[in-house]
């Protein structure tokens, strides 16, 4: 190219300016600056030299225009072609290093919304380079919308044609038989790359651009001014999610989109405005349950870090995690070497996946992958009850209110358990760290790997394979491995006399005769009506009458024979109410 202006090229000392212009040897193109239309702003860009209205082919600085009358297209010490603003800031820059006896930078290798004979489109597997063709904003707007060639609109898929046949697009009506190709398709499989070129007709003079709507034309110059002579199809139903997610494109349909059997709009205002792709949704939500992948699970835990450990259980170790869109969770890993297999694992995940109540723990999903087996629940951010109850500080966290509301809500979840939900469950596991507890302190009761389902009209079952804790464990279910409800109820029984006293089942030694915490809890019934078996701690909190009730509660849900234990109905009735209490035996 030659300046208009008599300059031979631009170099450090001969700058392009503002109203200077740089022409091709054939006096074909000229490099310039401009304003579009009715636009202030000034760009650097190449134009049909010859051909009246100016028809821009190339744009440099696209998304950052000249606001100013002063502009300088020079070159720097590193061969780069910059354009500099009136303060000398760099507006635009090839950004190429260095090199001898070689092109530096070439246009054509920059595609703006046009394509001129000899360019082309291509890619590179190994590298990740893509030259594509980039629309403009609008017609005084060069600055490239996020649309990508035909296909993409930033990151989303946007339109495509069928493949490439030899000399034209198949699902394209426009490539027809007679249809010229102009076009050239070269591949290397073995390289990972490819080009897509556009190829030099006659001596006609030809353009094709990508419009800002995202339509591909070719325009023919006639002499006189410019023709189209190829456009691709203006049918909506071509665009990628047209109408979203579950939603039917109908060309013949007034309103287009239509949603498949058993869906419905998922944003009826925005379909009734003509923004469909918001698509469609179940009319009835499935409850399914989400699949995690594994490397999701290690991102966020950081593979599972030690500094995430929550803690460790029969099943194995428990990590807290943080999802990428900031949501925590709790992952339990279970163990190879724990007493907890494959048959556990997936009871609990029938199970609590179908059992939906504000005092259950919630199952988020899971993951399986190979030997790994993992529950992904949501994050209780006070951990377990046992956190709270045997720890000399934290336990006065939770004084007597809080104990009572706690009890009140272990309650109806068992009695969700056992009675209210789509399936009868008997937990067999009950226990204090099996209690975790929200940011409120309420309870969600917690690890339904034991649990088991009863049917109909069945009431107990027998295993020969006793599992749980000692201490829960009603005498009946230790012995000859019989369970039903009334097994629970004897374990809530054993809960709630640790919560009142805050002391552990296992670790309870009174006096010299070493009593358990249950004798202990039924002489102190005998002797004070149970007021002094409550945590002395807390004791300035207490309501005496609703602990000497819960004490009570306690005692009859411990009986040593099931058929002398409360039912969880009658539990919760006792404890919202004040019915008169029956006098339980001795434990």
């Amino acid at each position: 190219m030659f300046l208009s202006g008599g300059y031979a090229a631009i170099s450090k000392e001969s700058p392009l300016s503002l109203g200077q212009t740089l022409s091709s040897p054939s006096g074909s193109y000229e490099l310039g600056f401009f304003t579009p239309n009715s636009s202030q702003n000034q760009y650097v860009g190449i134009w049909f030299k010859k051909i009246t209205p100016r028809v821009i082919v190339w744009v440099a600085n696209r998304e950052k225009p000249i606001t100013n009358p002063v502009a300088n297209l020079t070159i720097n010490g590193n061969g780069n072609l910059i354009l500099l603003d009136s303060r000398k800031n760099v507006v635009w820059s090839t950004r190429k290093p260095s090199t001898s006896n070689n092109f530096l930078w070439q246009s054509f290798e920059n595609l703006g919304d046009t394509m001129l004979p000899l360019s082309s489109l291509t890619y590179n597997l190994a590298t990740g380079e893509k030259r594509v063709l980039t629309s403009w904003k609008s017609h005084t707007d060069p600055s490239p919308v996020p649309a990508q060639i035909v296909t993409m609109k930033g990151t989303t898929l946007y339109k495509r044609s069928g493949p490439w046949a030899k000399t034209r697009f198949t699902g394209v009506p426009e490539m027809d038989e007679s249809y010229a190709s102009p076009f050239s398709l070269s591949q290397d499989v073995g390289n990972g790359t490819g080009s897509f070129s556009y190829l030099q007709r006659n001596s006609e003079v030809t353009r094709i651009i990508i419009t800002s709507e995202g339509y591909l034309k070719t325009f023919l110059y006639n002499g006189t001014g410019w023709v189209l002579s190829f456009v691709t199809s203006a049918n909506s139903c071509d665009l990628y999610g047209a109408c979203g997610p579950f939603g039917l494109c109908v060309t013949s349909n007034p309103t287009k989109c239509t949603c498949i059997k058993g869906f419905v709009p998922k944003y009826k205002e925005e379909w009734k405005r003509g923004n469909m792709t918001s698509g469609c949704v179940r009319r009835t939500e499935l409850s399914c349950l989400t699949f995690f992948e594994m490397n999701t699970i290690r991102a966020a835990t950081n593979n599972f870090n030690v500094s995430n450990k929550l803690g460790q259980g029969g099943f194995g170790p428990v990590y807290k995690g943080n999802m990428s869109d900031g949501k925590e969770i709790a992952v339990k890993r279970l163990s190879s070497s724990s007493g907890q297999g494959t048959e556990e694992f997936m009871n609990e995940i029938k199970l609590i996946s179908k059992l939906q109540h504000r005092n259950l723990v919630r199952l988020l999903g899971c993951c399986i992958d190979g030997e790994e087996k993992l529950l992904i629940y949501e994050f209780m951010v006070n951990k377990s009850l046992d956190t709270f109850l045997f720890d000399l500080t934290l336990k006065l966290q939770i004084d007597w209110p809080k104990r009572f509301n706690i009890i009140q809500g272990i309650a109806r979840g068992l009695l969700y358990l056992h009675r209210d939900s789509c399936l009868r469950v008997i937990h067999r596991d009950l226990k204090v760290s099996n209690i975790l507890l929200d940011v409120n302190l309420n309870p969600k009761i917690s690890d339904f790997g034991l649990a088991r389902m009863f049917q109909g009209t069945q009431h107990q079952d027998n295993t020969h394979r006793v599992v749980g804790t000692l201490g829960y464990m009603s005498p009946e279910y230790a012995w000859t491995g019989m369970f039903s409800e009334k097994s629970d109820i004897y374990a809530f029984g054993v809960l709630l006399l640790e919560i009142i006293s805050g002391k552990r089942i296992s670790r309870f030694n009174c006096g010299e005769e070493g009593k358990t915490l249950l004798e202990y809890a039924w002489e102190s019934w005998l002797e004070t009506g149970g007021v002094n078996l409550l945590d002395q701690d807390i004791s300035s909190s207490c309501s005496p009458v609703e602990v000497a009730r819960c004490v009570q509660i306690g005692l009859l849900c411990i009986q040593q024979q099931a058929i002398d234990r409360l039912n969880i109905a009658q539990v919760v009735s006792m404890i919202t109410t004040e019915t008169d209490l029956p006098r339980p035996k001795q434990p």
